[in-house]
């Protein structure tokens, strides 16, 4: 009786840790949605004229950007050593091999955020705002983010 309890107490811990894994790996996922979201969904489409321009839309935007971005050293500090299951991308392992460079990547990200900010009027200067954050981000995707499908 005694193994078979300490056999399902292991077995519980070790489910537990997996679970606690993909909940790093999700939280990751979720950062990079929220800032897709507003980087491609709103300002993209906007400028593409997909969307009709919306100024508080983009302010929105731009604020939801300033408050994500800087988190993502920290959202990334645990290396989730596993995929969200169904996933188009997931995180390169390279971002725990090489922590100080892939954190070192934000504060360019941070910067051209701030430089757009306020001179978003039109399609056309979101378009520019658009440009210049998403090359400051294809940096660190092109390094450490892995498509899965």
């Amino acid at each position: 009786m005694r193994r078979t309890v300490i056999a399902v107490g292991a077995l519980l811990c070790g489910a537990g840790a997996v679970v606690a894994q993909q909940d790093v790996a999700v939280r990751q996922q979720n950062q990079m949605k929220e800032q897709g979201k507003h980087l491609y969904v709103t300002i993209l489409k906007t400028a593409k004229g997909e969307i009709p321009y919306d100024q508080a839309a983009v302010d929105a935007a731009i604020a939801g950007l300033e408050v994500a971005v800087p988190k993502i050293p920290t959202v990334f500090a645990t290396n989730p050593k596993q995929d969200v299951p169904n996933a188009t991308f997931a995180s390169s392992q390279k971002i725990w091999q090489s922590k100080a460079d892939f954190d070192a990547k934000v504060p360019p990200v941070i910067k051209a955020i701030a430089d757009v900010k306020g001179k978003i009027k039109d399609a056309a200067s979101a378009k520019v705002a658009f440009d210049t954050v998403s090359a400051k981000c294809v940096d660190c995707h092109e390094t450490y983010r892995v498509k899965l499908k």
